[in-house]
């Protein structure tokens, strides 16, 4: 914690990211209204862009190969659950430190529970779109699997995700800190 006083002469009180101006008396979060949905929105986006090329790689290196029949060309769902896995690595890093980086975030480990729990469901929405596509529609083929699982299926997990890593993953301190200001 630590004060501060600008050109003007208020005062503040810096707590990790958030601040209580003198002058507003209220708790102010560094992103907070539009502004900072649309920066959230669009780092989530771009996380998501290079999770979503790290699965169709993988993806379609095990299923498919580079030349041909990938390890795992009869197992497409297996494949796709190492896949989702993988690019889940790079979404929690992007995320925890980019997209929501300005929240101050306790270390719990129910938060890694919740997280894997809220990624288990992503990759079920996920999988449920290729394995529709391959068993249920009897469509296959690296066209077919890939508007499925890679596309629809990501789609699907990805707003899932957004709004569930927004509360409940990464949840913003500052607004229960301000709920708590102004119930108390």
């Amino acid at each position: 914690m630590r004060r501060t006083g600008g050109a003007s002469g208020i005062q503040a009180i810096m707590v990790g990211r958030l601040h209580f101006a003198a002058d507003q008396g209220e708790w102010m979060s560094e992103r907070s209204g539009l502004e900072g949905l649309i920066k959230r929105t669009g780092a989530f986006l771009a996380v998501g862009g290079v999770a979503f090329v790290v699965d169709a790689v993988v993806f379609n290196l095990l299923v498919f190969g580079v030349g041909g029949g990938g390890p795992m060309h009869e197992l497409p769902v297996p494949a796709k659950m190492i896949a989702i896995v993988v690019a889940t690595v790079v979404t929690y890093v992007g995320n925890r430190y980019w997209t929501f980086g300005t929240r101050s975030i306790e270390r719990k480990a129910s938060r890694y529970v919740i997280f894997i729990v809220l990624n288990i469901i992503a990759m079920l929405l996920q999988l449920g779109c290729l394995a529709f596509s391959r068993y249920v529609l009897g469509l296959e083929g690296p066209v077919a699997d890939n508007v499925a699982g890679t596309f629809v299926g990501q789609a699907v997990a990805t707003v899932f995700r957004f709004f569930t890593y927004d509360r409940w993953v990464f949840p913003d301190k500052g607004t229960a800190g301000r709920a708590a200001l102004e119930s108390g």
